[in-house]
């Protein structure tokens, strides 16, 4: 996707969160994808995420992330559906404002992506998506996550979360991720970390199958991944779902 496609998909998938709750008969309902949130915390969530990236963003500096006191947001008061959405519209404007190759800090330094706008708006796509999968899944709705948004996902997830815990801490291993609905993408996990879709040639000792949307959410486990189908060595799963999870 371009710059463009990026903003688009967040301020889609975050309206797509608002109508999920917008329809729901209370905003207590506990959150199946995150169990320790009700769908209030999970608004809040996300309008704070997006509230403090507008500060990063607009900062302009990679150096470090913002003082504390630029962060620290009070508690939303008055209607929760409005206050998200002037939260999304924060970040979009501070997005456009400072463009795609605009430097920017960023929690995933030590993985190798771009410390710009343009990989923070990458991620905020992810992150709206997935959330706005929880909501609908609170009330009923769970649907797969767009076909655009899904097909970055995997790749995304791989190269920023993924390579952004360092060292792999179990024996080197190839993973690929195989979606009937786009690119299949490898991750080589080893003591260097994790290189993704690597040109050194070997077969994978673990494929694991399906769309890109069953990929995308197994590996944020909101489904289990193993429950996907699986060709190759299961026993790199395990390892594989902790790690992430961390």
């Amino acid at each position: 996707m371009t710059f463009d496609d990026y903003l688009t998909q967040i301020d889609d998938r975050s309206a797509a969160l608002r109508s999920a709750v917008a329809a729901a008969p209370s905003l207590s309902l506990r959150v199946p994808g995150c169990p320790d949130w009700t769908l209030a915390d999970l608004v809040e969530h996300l309008g704070g995420v997006q509230m403090f990236w507008t500060v990063v963003v607009s900062s302009a500096d990679a150096s470090a992330p913002p003082p504390k006191d630029k962060t620290d947001f009070e508690s939303p008061t008055g209607d929760l559906v409005a206050w998200s959405a002037s939260a999304t519209t924060q970040l979009l404007d501070a997005l456009r404002v400072a463009g795609p190759s605009s430097p920017s800090w960023a929690w995933w330094g030590g993985s190798g992506a771009p410390m710009n706008a343009g990989a923070v708006a990458r991620h905020q796509v992810q992150e709206a998506a997935v959330h706005a999968r929880d909501a609908q899944e609170t009330i009923g709705r769970a649907a797969p996550l767009p076909s655009a948004v899904a097909a970055d996902g995997v790749a995304e997830f791989l190269s920023v979360p993924l390579a952004s815990l360092g060292p792999w801490p179990g024996p080197p291993v190839r993973i690929a991720f195989a979606a009937s609905d786009g690119p299949t993408h490898v991750a080589d996990l080893s003591p260097s970390g994790v290189a993704v879709d690597p040109s050194s040639p070997g077969a994978a000792a673990l494929t694991v199958h399906g769309t890109t949307s069953e990929l995308v959410l197994g590996l944020y486990n909101r489904i289990p991944l193993d429950s996907l189908r699986v060709e190759g060595d299961a026993s790199v799963l395990g390892p594989l779902i902790s790690w992430a999870e961390s």
